[in-house]
């Protein structure tokens, strides 16, 4: 039975691995790894795959940045030809990215089976890129394999045929889990002279935070308390800290005299210095997930998240974007008031293997 398997963007590589892994207990299975090329840093996205123990690509789309028409259309040309080439049985697509729905549109079309990873997440916001990609990607699939129990309320009220869904945890804690000992061993605290428990780890990507002045002046407002408190360490994104450059930003920014801006990291360094942090203030989703399985306290600085179970059985807190809310977070993780004691059901290492165990059965 063979099995196309798609990665496009760093957070997908984390959630493949683990499968990648687990197929060879099915010898009947064979799997197909698709790289769509949508993450289009050679050097990072080759860092990811050495570190995550991911086979090389079978075929690479290297379709490249682009709008997120342009990319998705891209995807969906290169793709249909490949489906049409490899004939496979299901498609398994993992997360929110373009590569997700580009990838499911054409299997659909095509009548060939599709398989969700990471099914039913929802933020109700459809402003995100990312929830229309979920959305979309859910009503195509022919099974939805669910993280967390919100997943499963959401493809309820959506009316999904409840044979389809499977409650399987979370495949990139698989990954984190896996990684962790490996990790440790990570210089990456030494090489920028901060000491464990001793700093804040901030991460900021989001259009909605980084793309508008107000919101971002906001945020670097409250950064002044934790920057007095503790140095930051900061793995900025190029289109952030080109955002951070523009006059109106960059005195608020440069004022943070502790902040120290880095390249991006690799996946193992990322982990090392997301465990050892005594806070880490996010906009992203999966560093919610990471922090609540590391028992680190995670401030989340958006208005909205997918992930809920972070905040009612994990470590993270939805302060929004404004300064004060975002202080408030702040100076309650410093008093103690954090829940560090609860993982999420099934975040157990083990998910993909049953992800792998249903589409071993599904035929």
């Amino acid at each position: 039975m063979k099995i196309l398997n798609i990665v496009g963007a760093r957070p997908n590589f984390m959630k493949v691995a683990p499968l990648m892994r687990s197929y060879p207990r099915h010898p009947h299975l064979k799997p197909v790894l698709v790289h769509t090329g949508q993450h289009y840093d050679p050097k990072m996205s080759q860092l990811f795959f050495d570190e995550l123990g991911l086979p090389r690509p079978d075929h690479n789309l290297e379709v490249g940045s682009g709008t997120h028409a342009d990319q998705t259309a891209r995807i969906m040309m290169s793709f249909e030809k490949l489906c049409l080439a490899e004939r496979p049985d299901w498609v398994v697509v993992v997360g929110d990215v373009n590569s997700t729905i580009a990838c499911a549109l054409v299997a659909s079309k095509l009548g060939i089976r599709v398989a969700h990873v990471e099914a039913g997440l929802r933020s109700g916001d459809r402003s995100m890129p990312e929830e229309i990609n979920r959305i979309l990607t859910d009503a195509l699939s022919d099974l939805l394999f669910v993280s967390e129990s919100s997943g499963l309320v959401h493809l309820g009220r959506e009316g999904v045929d409840p044979a389809k869904i499977h409650f399987v945890g979370n495949v990139m804690i698989d990954s984190l889990l896996a990684h962790r000992d490996r990790a440790e061993q990570s210089d990456v605290l030494e090489r920028h002279g901060v000491e464990s428990r001793r700093y804040a780890l901030l991460t900021l990507h989001r259009p909605s935070n980084v793309d508008h002045p107000e919101t971002l002046l906001g945020i670097l407002e409250a950064l002044r308390v934790v920057d007095a408190d503790m140095p930051i360490l900061f793995p900025a994104h190029p289109r952030t800290v080109q955002r951070l450059g523009e006059p109106r930003l960059k005195a608020a920014f440069d004022a943070l005299r502790r902040l120290q801006t880095i390249a991006p990291l690799g996946y193992l360094e990322f982990v090392k210095a997301t465990a050892h942090a005594a806070v880490v203030l996010t906009d992203s989703g999966g560093v919610q997930e990471e922090t609540s399985v590391l028992r680190v306290p995670c401030l989340t600085l958006r208005e909205n998240t997918e992930r809920p179970v972070t905040c009612t059985m994990g470590s993270n807190r939805l302060v929004g974007i404004e300064t004060a809310a975002i202080i408030a977070g702040y100076q309650a993780v410093r008093r103690g008031e954090v829940d560090l004691d609860r993982v999420p059901p099934l975040w157990d290492g083990r998910a993909a293997d049953r992800v792998v165990d249903v589409l071993a059965s599904a035929g």
